[in-house]
């Protein structure tokens, strides 16, 4: 008679040590290459290690930020396309951080996955390495887990938390900007990392191809909808470097509309002018096919604009030009004017 306890395995149980083992062996060589001088030790410890320099500091405050990537995943699990969804995890922390005028230092990662393919998670990490790298921020650590029976084998999720440092009168914030600033946007790379509910839904009730051009889009619309969020943190950094910002905005869920008010000080208000960028093909797509409402969209998604800097008028020009010297498409975009009550942001005029 066989003993009932012979398969009482981790593996039996559905969990992949050496799968596990092999995935960090595959992601070592990618992680190298986000890192800082100020990163002690290396990959495989329990904890990661950051020597802050305190004396090139004053009075410094550290900023953290974490988020996740949401169901923008399930697009990349619909096309089996594994290595950008990580730089989309990486964008959505540091761009927390650098709006609040703080360098993001180090980033760890978490991935929760159904079952633990090598390959797969080394992609996931190679892009969020790469995100670290575009960002100046060191990948100093983090954490695969094999959940069976609680995922699908197929199924995986992602979180990160960085850490940042700013200089405690150089924190950007609503206390700053003044009623005559002018608003300068930066371009979105695309859809970014929200939003990603509503878009599965315009696919599926529109039958939508991913695999397919729609008509205005240069390439497929699952590689459209897969654009990397754009990194604006060394980009950003150059500009505090050379331009008075009072305020930065992530144009994250809620949109313009629900993001700008809330780096604007009470009796304020911004004027965004649609008039001063094209709305991207991808957004006309998807407003088209769902019948969405202008409102709705602009809400539910960056339409174009994935950050945008409060500056005095009289410093915009050399801000657009700092940021377009950085390679980020920039423009001013509109404008702080006083008013009563809570602050809130207007789109007006229609798009270009």
């Amino acid at each position: 008679m066989s003993d009932q306890h012979d398969n009482s395995t981790y593996a039996a149980a559905g969990v992949d040590l050496e799968a596990g083992d092999r995935a960090v062996e595959l992601m070592k060589s990618k992680v190298a290459r986000a890192s800082r001088p100020e990163v002690v030790g290396g990959l495989g410890g329990f904890a990661g290690l950051f020597a802050l320099d305190t004396a090139k500091y004053t009075k410094p405050l550290l900023a953290s930020s974490t988020d996740g990537v949401g169901t923008k995943i399930a697009i990349a699990r619909a096309l089996d396309k594994h290595d950008t969804i990580g730089q989309d995890l990486v964008a959505m922390v540091v761009d927390d951080i650098i709006v609040c005028g703080a360098e993001p230092l180090f980033l760890q990662d978490y991935i929760a996955c159904g079952k633990v393919v090598p390959e797969k998670i080394a992609a996931i990490v190679g892009g969020i390495a790469e995100g670290c790298r575009l960002a100046g921020t060191a990948l100093v650590g983090g954490e695969t887990a094999e959940h069976p029976g609680l995922m699908d084998p197929e199924e995986y999720d992602v979180a990160a938390t960085a850490v940042g440092v700013v200089e405690a009168d150089k924190v950007l914030g609503p206390e700053r900007v003044k009623a005559g600033d002018t608003l300068i946007a930066m371009g979105s790379s695309g859809v970014h990392s929200n939003g990603y509910s509503l878009v599965r839904k315009v696919i599926a009730d529109a039958g939508l191809d991913l695999s397919g051009t729609p008509e205005g889009l240069d390439r497929t619309l699952g590689e459209v909808l897969l654009e990397p969020t754009k990194i604006y943190t060394l980009e950003s950094l150059a500009l505090f470097a050379e331009v008075d910002v009072h305020a930065m905005c992530h144009v994250t869920g809620g949109g313009i509309p629900g993001n700008l008010p809330r780096v604007l000080p009470a009796g304020t208000t911004a004027t965004v002018d649609r008039s001063t960028w094209s709305l991207p093909p991808v957004f006309g797509l998807l407003g088209a096919a769902g019948h969405i409402e202008r409102a709705e969209l602009e809400r539910a998604f960056n339409v174009g604009v994935g950050m945008i800097a409060a500056v005095a008028a009289s410093d915009a020009d050399r801000a657009i030009d700092v940021l377009r010297a950085q390679g980020i498409d920039a423009w001013a975009c509109g404008a702080v004017s006083a008013a009563t009550g809570e602050p809130k942001a207007t789109m007006v005029s229609d798009y270009l």
